[in-house]
């Protein structure tokens, strides 16, 4: 009856689990115990976030241990052609002067941070020439020139799909022009009309059909030209989804825009002292516009944009499923000699801001930091069915399954069993998918910052378990998690073997009165 009763006892048969994790791996050994343990000892710097997830939740007692050359990277897997690739790294704080370095794949300096500082992150930059699959190197350097940390930085540069874009200006300007050709050397496919003169218009019919528009541009001035019907066609066009994005700087009737448009204009300082200027980074200042709306805009319209001195420049409002887009500032064509680079990722920002993203149907998702051999990975993919096979070089068909945390996207898991590049595909994807496996020597510290950053997320899974009740339940609350955690069931083997001691005793006492009673008279 005990044996099947599953009677709990209240001591708890397993303690606290030590675990060494200093390989940085979870030995099988210790992977079977943990879900029988109370409670894990932990030493080391903890294990990857996939290795944890198996893992039930338990208390854990831990201490990060000191010192370690830690950091953590930040960069894009993949970019389009024409972007600025971004490598950022983080140190901890109590790091002495170091700087930063990108290399190519035959180790030339693609870019490079300067002069060492005692600074917790440093970035750099380096825009692409060509689209193709490259494994670049970052290098960490110390103040005298040694080498810190280095590691490989994969990247997929891939051909840009080209924005779809419409402009209607009523007032020539160099910053339409300076836009216009921003737009053409990003391959943009432009449906251009500027009006010079009365009767004067100067057009650029698109390459291709504009089949979905990603935004249209106009200038103050050609809106306020408009007849009331015609702004009223405007509005239903960026209604439907196409954002209307309006430069500001030719604006003159704040009468039409408060009106049509809900927006209340206030005139501007004309004057270009710098505190009135727009500044963002670098040699960047732009003067606003001479109308624009208040810092603190009235509803429908808010800030969307603010500069490096939180001063806004960009506002916008909803309008049915798009968007109106006000743009405050003015004078950038003077940066398309002076600061062509700098201009270009301005408004390669801005433009992340405000146009509709490429009309990509299919997308891949990778979402581990640092895919390594041996260890679960994840790839998602966005725009097919679930129960998709998923093939990949080298491995067993997998199949993309419905994620509960993914609404819009299936996935797999799987255990790459190398490293480098691995190339996969699955039905219905428009292109092959790429991700880069790293060798297990690769990025030392990086690793060990990732297994401290997993760690400390498992531990917190068993925190609310903990959390102390207030006194006025104390007589209804149930047994806690933890507490409940730590008592186990009775162990069935002695009550089975108690069970059977006691059975052989009936048998040998019934045997014996047996005996007794047919014994013969002498």
């Amino acid at each position: 009856a005990v044996a099947i009763a599953d009677v709990r006892q209240a001591g708890g048969a397993a303690g606290e689990r030590a675990v060494d994790t200093t390989a940085g791996r979870i030995s099988e050994a210790d992977r079977l115990a943990i879900p029988r343990a109370a409670g894990i000892l932990l030493s080391g710097d903890g294990v990857r976030e996939a290795e944890w997830r198996d893992l039930p939740a338990r208390p854990v007692k831990w201490q990060a241990p000191a010192g370690g050359d830690l950091l953590w990277l930040d960069f894009p897997r993949s970019t389009s052609l024409g972007r600025i690739f971004t490598l950022s790294v983080r140190r901890p704080p109590s790091q002495p002067a170091w700087r930063l370095q990108l290399l190519a794949e035959n180790k030339r300096v693609l870019a490079d941070s300067g002069t060492a500082v005692a600074a917790a992150q440093l970035s750099v930059q380096w825009l692409p020439p060509v689209a193709e699959t490259m494994v670049l190197q970052a290098r960490l350097l110390d103040a005298a020139g040694k080498t810190v940390a280095q590691g490989p930085i994969p990247l997929q540069v891939r051909d840009a799909v080209p924005l779809q874009i419409q402009g209607r200006f009523d007032a020539p300007s160099f910053d339409a022009r300076a836009l216009n050709q921003l737009l053409s050397d990003g391959s943009a496919i432009l449906d251009w009309n500027v009006t010079l003169g009365k009767a004067i218009t100067r057009g650029e019919t698109a390459r291709a059909p504009l089949t979905s528009p990603n935004a249209i541009f106009v200038d103050a001035a050609y809106v306020e030209h408009l007849s009331a019907s015609a702004r009223g066609a405007l509005l239903a066009q960026a209604e439907k989804g196409v954002p209307l994005v309006i430069l500001g700087g030719n604006a003159a009737d704040a009468g039409i825009w408060q009106r049509d448009l809900g927006l209340s204009l206030h005139p501007q300082s004309p004057t270009t002292e710098q505190e009135e200027m727009r500044q963002f980074g670098g040699p960047l200042a732009m003067p606003p516009s001479t109308l624009n709306p208040a810092e603190n805009a009235m509803a429908p319209w808010s800030v969307l944009a603010r500069d490096n001195r939180k001063q806004p420049w960009m506002w916008q409002r909803d309008v049915g499923s798009g968007r109106v887009i006000w743009i405050g500032v003015s004078d950038w064509h003077k940066y398309a000699i002076s600061a062509p680079q700098a201009l270009a990722l301005w408004w390669q920002n801005t433009m992340d801001k405000i146009a509709l993203a490429s009309m990509q149907k299919t997308v891949w998702q990778m979402s581990d930091p640092m895919p390594l051999p041996g260890l679960r990975s994840e790839i998602c993919a966005q725009g097919v069915k679930p129960q998709t096979a998923l093939r990949a070089d080298g491995y067993a068909a997998l199949s993309l399954q419905p994620r509960a945390d993914k609404a819009d996207g299936v996935c797999t898991a799987f255990w790459p069993q190398k490293a480098g590049w691995m190339r996969f595909n699955a039905e219905g994807m428009a292109d092959a998918g790429m991700e880069y496996v790293y060798a297990q020597g690769d990025w030392p510290g990086w690793q060990k910052a990732l297994r401290r950053d997993a760690t400390e997320l498992y531990a917190a899974r068993f925190a609310p378990a903990v959390t102390a009740r207030p006194a006025a339940d104390a007589l209804t609350a149930t047994v806690p998690p933890a507490e409940a955690g730590e008592r186990g069931a009775l162990p069935a083997k002695p009550f089975a073997l108690l069970f059977v001691l006691a059975m052989l005793a009936l048998w040998w006492r019934e045997q014996r009165h047996a005996a007794r009673y047919d014994m013969p008279n002498l």
